[in-house]
């Protein structure tokens, strides 16, 4: 297939709304409870899906309710589940707590995430015929770096999103053609890998490791580092934000969609900043993740005000 393969985590979040995030040993109230699809590797496969690419997911879920909902949710956006297994451990579970700010905490029991220890030829095959390849760090490293060499093989581009971050292996930063990290992911990576570790500038330091280093920066939005190019910062757009989760694998899944269609570095990351906008309008990881439509209204509504 032409389009994106996921290759990731499926989870179930159970959403807690609270005043506040408790500090350690502190017990908060919570004002409501929600139950929703999420998971690095689904939001971004969805948010891929709604920004207009195709797309497949690799991933395990139970053989529970909860896995039903992931395979409903996931075809229910068009996307393949072909590759979508079925394992003995119960579906992946994360219990987020989210303040009045839209400030986020999370913890994840991993659960069927972590069955996926290998990938099958069909898998296999699926990557090799993808035009990018879209990871995270929720399953085990080693079948990241085994859908990276995979990839790499077959000239697919490789986006990794090195979130929850650990420690990388040269192996994988030298299959990878894009880098996607917060801060504070780039501040630990910098550091595991003998890269001057001060904040300003990290962007461009990263680049003795990956081609291509988008840094998300929160309220302030993205930076875009390539190797022989300037940095490209986009700022972030002036909305209220009721809740960031899932807003940096929005900002993944529609950035992979704008370049396999031929979107400029430039131009998807500005798409990619719109969308990832409009999820922390709204609540929840995947049922915030807007359509392809909402996403250029936005965007063209900034391009408007830069030149206002």
């Amino acid at each position: 297939m032409s389009g994106i393969v996921v290759v990731g985590s499926a989870n179930i979040d159970q959403v807690f709304s609270v005043d506040r995030i408790p500090s350690p040993g502190e017990t908060v109230l919570s004002h409501g409870v929600s139950t929703a699809l999420g998971g690095k590797g689904q939001n971004q496969a969805v948010a891929a899906a709604r920004a207009g690419a195709k797309t497949c997911f690799v991933g395990a879920v139970g053989a529970d309710n909860f896995g039903e909902m992931v395979r409903a949710g996931l075809t229910a956006d068009s996307i393949d589940v072909t590759q979508l297994r079925t394992s003995h451990k119960p579906t992946g579970t994360a219990l987020i707590a989210v303040d009045g700010t839209g400030e986020n905490t999370i913890i994840v029991e991993p659960g069927a995430n972590s069955e996926v220890t290998v990938l099958t030829s069909a898998d296999a095959a699926a990557i090799s015929a993808a035009s990018a390849l879209v990871m995270q760090l929720e399953i085990p490293l080693k079948t990241v770096v085994e859908a990276a060499r995979v990839a790499q093989a077959a000239e697919t581009l490789v986006i990794l999103n090195a979130a929850p971050i650990q420690e990388l292996p040269r192996v994988l930063l030298d299959a990878l053609d894009v880098l996607i990290v917060n801060e504070h992911e780039a501040a630990d990576l910098a550091r595991d890998n003998d890269v001057a570790p001060e904040l300003e500038g990290l962007g461009q330091r990263l680049l003795a490791l990956v081609p291509t280093v988008i840094v998300t920066l929160g309220s302030k939005g993205a930076s875009l580092h390539r190797v022989g190019s300037a940095e490209v910062l986009v700022p972030a757009h002036r909305v209220t934000a009721v809740d960031a989760t899932g807003a940096g694998d929005t900002f993944c899944g529609a950035f992979a969609a704008g370049v396999i269609e031929g979107m400029s570095a430039d131009d998807a990351l500005r798409f990619a900043v719109a969308a990832a906008s409009i999820s922390v309008e709204n609540h929840g990881a995947v049922p915030s993740i807007p359509l392809r439509a909402a996403i250029e209204t936005r965007a063209k509504e900034s391009r408007q005000q830069v030149t206002d």
